[in-house]
């Protein structure tokens, strides 16, 4: 039970594996997930490391399976995930490994080219296709009867010369279908107006082989007449990315390349058809291993980076390694190297020692599925050190109330709860489906801190009576209006004076209005009436304040266990005692204020109730002159003074006498220091074995020496805690009024929702709310 409240108790082991253990030793070691390798070659480079290649060849093998994983995706293939946690392959795998995603990577980067190389020709041959056909349709046009007998008529038939006909010459090609209209100007301000051009579009879209999208293109004709316009009608056409195709000058020739094009398109599309289904099945046979594959690799890769970090001893037959592990588990780490011993054949057991050493080990946390979500929240504020008090235990109620309170609503709550209920019950599906939806993922993790905010949410609607912004009347109302007297007519009320009237008040002085608080939470009558915000402003705002201060005094009273445990009385004396005693007078104080006004007022003084804030202001200004807000008891100055003096007695204790203190510790260990002369042991000095464990730390980690105290850098630091300390108080009770503000801003959604359909009441604050 300690461990859940409390750092695991960690131990510094030293591990002697034999080198052909040492791989199935760190193997089993990773699976149990217990410990935690030093580096006991910092200063060596990462490329000088024994193995480095074999952390280069598992390098490698990883980006062959990146390759074949987006090559996986690109198919739009489903890869198959079974939850599998296979065993870590020996290193002799390693070679068949190789072999495997060596052959898978060249085939599928074969198919590839193939197929690259078929689509630019079939892309090729298709375009050659739509050039044919609307050439031979720009060329019939041109060849009409009726425009032939136009341009006839236009010669005069009595002109004895005859110009022969000149002979055009022309281009065809395609280009992008977006670059038309710049290439026709480009080409009229080139040629000057000397080149005739006709396009037309390629209805359906052409695959890109290169980028694999689809692309819309058309088809271009340009005639003009001599070699200097032909060779830049070339040369515009090179710039746009234009390709061109030859094209025959006679009908009956471009009819027979349009066959024979027909003819080895078909025979391309068939040959496209058979790769694709090869390249199909190749992928779709990768896909049902990739993920297994991609777990071997990489516990491979990791036990050799691991593998790094041991020495080698002079007879490079034993690694040494050294690893923190928790000391309860010591048991399951040697059990875990025993079976790694047996795995590799090896005869010589590994050896795990404990060392003994004055450093610090790391913090570890055991969590379980239920508690590694609020463990996450608590470390996303900083790691606390070895062996202190854990605060996520606690996190488990105050963080979802402390929701609740601000989110206090029945009905939501019931939706909320029944979401993460959904999530916690098909939790082993829902693993092993494996999304990808970041936003799913993160509600998925922490669906056990949403399920307890459901169920306080459920409570804290059940305390303000609201569910989706209506009020419960399940035990009655503890109102009545008909005791209630009417003086301006003489009598009780009536219907018609409920319905005359725009706002009415019901006092609880008078006998028979107020027959007793209701059973659980608010009162429903509340929910109608004008001065609802106004009361629930004052309760919600005193309930946040207690919720704070009581918060905040059980935080620092956790500092009291740590102390005691590190047996650290001086901060037990000069820490803890002067930061409770601070807050306690103050803010605790306060709180007290609050309860004792709620006691000693009933509805009948309540009128004359003094302001508790103008009261807490007053005790800072020492005012207590101030008629206008009586004193709530007797001697209320008297005490009032001392508090203050007691929390402001307390500032200098935390700031100048604990640095004192530290500095004359430090000098007196100073003078009465440990000195060995000729062997002999005196005053309080380490032993030999004690100068053996300082020996081997400062050898291991020269970084973990304790600094030396410096009585600048103790004062800067003690003044730094005590100042964030007396201004957090401060600024944390504040802070804790969020809970307040945001219960409040739900509320008046509801009053707004609600006074659209009701009529007005307003109802006397006294004491029972």
């Amino acid at each position: 039970m300690g461990e859940l409240f409390r750092s695991e108790e960690m131990t510094l082991a030293q591990l002697f594996l034999q080198s052909e253990a040492a791989y199935c030793c760190v193997s089993e070691l990773g699976e149990i997930g217990m410990v935690q390798f030093r580096d006991l070659n910092p200063d060596v480079n990462v490329f000088q490391r024994k193995f480095v290649n074999e952390v280069r060849r598992c390098e490698e093998m990883d980006r062959k399976l990146r390759f074949v994983e987006k090559e996986i995706k690109k198919a739009n293939i489903q890869i198959v995930d079974t939850g599998e946690n296979p065993e870590v392959p020996s290193p002799r795998d390693m070679i068949d490994m190789e072999a495997t995603f060596e052959k898978l990577e060249n085939e599928l980067k074969e198919i590839n080219t193939n197929q690259e190389a078929l689509k630019k020709n079939f892309l090729e041959l298709t375009e050659l296709k739509h050039i044919l056909r609307r050439t031979q349709q720009f060329f019939d046009e041109m060849e009409d009867p009726s425009l032939l007998e136009e341009s006839s008529i236009l010669l005069d038939p009595n002109e004895p010369h005859r110009v022969a006909p000149l002979r055009l010459g022309f281009v065809a090609g395609v280009i992008g279908r977006e670059r038309i209209p710049t290439f026709e100007r480009m080409l009229w301000r080139v040629c000057r107006g000397n080149v005739f051009l006709r396009q037309a579009e390629i209805e359906d879209p052409l695959e890109d082989p290169t980028l694999g999208s689809q692309v819309h293109k058309s088809v271009f004709i340009i005639f003009f007449q001599g070699d200097q316009l032909k060779n830049r009608v070339k040369k515009i056409c090179e710039g746009f990315r234009a390709t061109l195709y030859p094209c025959p000058e006679t009908p009956q020739e471009r009819k027979e390349m349009l066959a024979g094009v027909n003819a080895r398109i078909d025979d391309l599309q068939m040959v496209l058809n058979q790769t694709e289904d090869h390249r199909q099945r190749v992928l779709q046979a990768a896909a049902k291993t990739v993920r297994v594959w991609f777990i071997k690799v990489r516990k491979m890769k990791a036990i050799y980076h691991t593998l790094n970090l041991c020495n080698i001893d002079v007879t490079q037959k034993c690694l040494i390694a050294e690893v923190w592990c928790p000391v309860s588990d010591m048991d399951s780490i040697q059990f875990a190297l025993r079976r790694g011993t047996e795995k590799s054949g090896s005869t010589v057991p590994s050896i795990l020692n404990r060392m003994q050493t004055n450093q610090t080990p790391p913090t570890y946390n055991k969590t379980s599925k239920f508690t590694s979500g609020f463990q996450s929240i608590v470390d996303a504020y900083g790691i606390g050190s070895y062996r202190e008090m854990n605060p996520a235990p606690y996190t488990i109620i105050t963080f979802p109330f402390l929701f609740a309170v601000m989110f206090g609503d029945l009905g939501h709550g019931v939706l909320m709860t029944s979401a993460a209920l959904y999530l916690v019950l098909r939790e082993t599906r829902l693993i092993a489906q494996k999304s990808d939806n970041e936003m799913f993922n993160m509600v998925f993790a922490g669906r056990y801190i949403i399920l307890l905010m459901g169920i306080f949410s459920m409570y804290t609607g059940l305390i303000y009576n609201d569910c989706f912004s209506k009020s419960l009347n399940i035990f009655g109302s503890g109102w009545s209006v008909r005791p209630m007297f009417d003086s301006k007519r003489g009598g009780n009320w009536t219907f018609d004076t409920l319905k005359g009237s725009a706002a009415l008040q019901l006092d609880p002085a008078v006998d028979g209005v107020f027959s007793g608080p209701y059973p659980i939470g608010i009162d429903p009558i509340w929910n109608i009436a004008i001065n609802k915000l106004s009361f629930l402003n004052s309760f919600k705002m005193k309930m946040s304040v207690i919720l704070g201060v009581s918060h905040m005094l059980f935080g620092v009273t956790l500092s009291l266990f740590n102390h005691l445990y590190f047996q650290k009385p001086l901060n037990i004396y000069l820490g803890f005692i002067p930061e409770i005693l601070f807050m306690a007078c103050l803010f605790g104080y306060l709180v007290i204020l609050v309860f004792y006004k709620w006691v000693s007022y009933n509805v009948h003084i309540s009128k004359d109730a003094p302001s508790l804030l103008i009261a807490f202001i007053n005790m800072f200004l020492f005012n207590y002159s101030d008629t206008t807000n009586k004193p709530l008891y007797r001697g209320q100055m008297a005490i009032q003074i001392i508090l203050i003096v007691i929390a402001l007695a307390c500032v200098p204790c935390m700031l100048i006498v604990k640095t004192l203190v530290l500095r004359r510790q430090h000098m007196w260990k100073k003078h009465l220091g440990t000195q060995n002369f000729g062997g002999i042991r005196v005053g309080n000095g380490p032993t030999e074995d004690e100068a053996g464990i300082i020996q081997h730390d400062q050898l291991a980690q020269q970084c973990d020496e304790e600094p030396e105290f410096n009585f600048g850098d103790v004062a800067v630091h003690q003044a730094i805690h005590t100042i964030e300390y007396c201004l957090g108080c401060i600024s944390n009770t504040a802070s804790y009024l969020r809970l307040w503000a945001l219960s409040l801003a739900h509320a008046r959604k509801s009053i707004k929702r609600t006074n659209k359909r009701c009529g007005y009441f307003s109802l006397k604050q006294h004491h029972l709310f």
